[in-house]
């Protein structure tokens, strides 16, 4: 590997620290923006909905537009659309008459850069002449858990010292990181996904492989078994163990990004020595029987560890994915790229809101949501077995025409 391409690595890494900002950083002031501004809880809320929703649309319109200006210009675009979101933050809401108008405008704004930063990355990574692409792969979405961490950890101790009310200033702070990012796409070098002579394939010669469409439900469920326990590992931690909001934060998604991040970094040391199938086969059967141990154990602290576990059980699967569809359709390019992003989005909707329905229907059941979205992670082993076979017999008949007959 060429010494120059480390440093489009290292801002490949850091551009899933930012992301992890765009996801993580509004929920931490709900409470904040309710008292600042009176707004109802359930509107800000909403606030989540529209940045993942921005995101998806994002996700699905990329792949017309990226190939032709080309990735440094979307990333460039994308580190843009995030510090003018993150600074917007601080002066649009007092702008309007309804608050709630400038933090949607604003979240709307960053949504776009953090969409473009998830359809981006992986294929600047993929694209590099690198060795071990598989652990690049990995180590690449193992930072969006430190981003995680890392904003929860650093949100938490600055609203201690300087106190919430100064949230200004941490959003502020926050953009820093992307203008630094910004201004590293102007200089790494990118290499196109793939040759010219090599043409990507047309979305409908992707769409007519069934492949693709086992690569999507794989995906989709990767994205529902991670975010059906991330998403409600704090509620969960409040409840079981009777702990304030701010430790539930702390213990349950803290813990859970702690143990994903920490798979992905084995995975990215040692993935070489895998099998990619079987290790997200392993890793499958290791997330059903998180679910089982957080639903039926009497214990809650042994039912928080396996929220742990399961954050350890999910951390293959994402960048596995992406690696295993990167293998199967070669020419996929930036499209394959951009709908495993959606419906890997779709799957991190769909997976705590099956849960929320659940814990709604069961008036506060939460135990019982997460038994019953076990159908997340064992869709995804069937779907896993089968892509296996349909890979192996399409490599059959590539090699049948032109192997020498016996």
């Amino acid at each position: 590997m060429k010494p120059t391409y480390q440093k489009t690595i290292f801002a490949c890494y850091l551009g899933y620290v930012i992301q992890a900002i765009v996801n993580n950083f509004i929920p931490l002031l709900f409470l904040t923006f309710q008292g600042e501004y009176e707004i109802s809880i359930t509107k800000i809320t909403m606030l989540i909905t529209l940045n993942f929703m921005i995101q998806l649309v994002v996700d699905l319109t990329s792949a017309h537009f990226i190939d032709k200006i080309g990735y440094r210009t979307a990333a460039l675009l994308a580190h843009a659309f995030t510090v003018v979101g993150l600074i917007s933050l601080t002066f649009l809401p007092e702008l309007f008459s309804d608050a709630f108008l400038g933090l949607m405008i604003s979240v709307t704004i960053y949504a776009i850069g953090g969409g473009l930063l998830e359809v981006l990355l992986s294929p600047i990574i993929e694209a590099l002449p690198t060795d071990d692409k598989e652990k690049t792969m990995s180590l690449l979405h193992s930072f969006y858990c430190w981003g995680y961490v890392f904003v929860v950890l650093f949100s938490t101790i600055f609203f201690q010292i300087f106190g919430i009310e100064n949230w200004k200033i941490l959003s502020l702070l926050w953009a820093i990181l992307p203008i630094v990012n910004f201004l590293s796409f102007l200089k790494v070098p990118i290499l196109p996904l793939i040759e010219e002579k090599n043409a990507s394939l047309s979305l409908m010669e992707l769409l007519k492989k069934p492949i693709f469409w086992l690569l999507m439900i794989v995906m989709l469920c990767a994205g529902a078994s991670e975010q059906a326990v991330a998403q409600w590992a704090s509620t969960f931690a409040e409840q079981g163990l009777g702990v304030s909001k701010t430790m539930g934060d702390l213990m349950g998604p803290m813990l859970f990004a702690l143990f994903m991040g920490s798979s992905r970094l084995l995975y990215g040391k040692y993935g070489e020595k895998l099998n990619l199938y079987k290790a997200i086969a392993l890793s499958s059967m290791l997330c059903i029987l998180s679910y089982v141990f957080i639903s039926l154990s009497p214990l809650p602290l042994l039912s928080l560890l396996a929220c742990g576990l399961c954050g350890f059980s999910v951390g293959i699967l994402w960048p596995g994915t992406f690696s295993i569809a990167s293998s199967c359709l070669k020419r996929g390019g930036t499209a394959l790229f951009a709908f495993l992003a959606l419906a890997g989005d779709l799957g991190c909707s769909s997976g705590p809101t099956f849960v929320g329905f659940i814990f709604n229907k069961s008036h506060g059941n939460f135990k019982l949501g997460i038994l019953l979205a076990l159908i997340f992670p064992v869709i995804l082993l069937i779907t896993l077995l089968l892509l296996r076979i349909f890979n192996q017999k399409e490599r059959e008949l590539e090699i049948s025409p032109t192997s020498p007959s016996l």
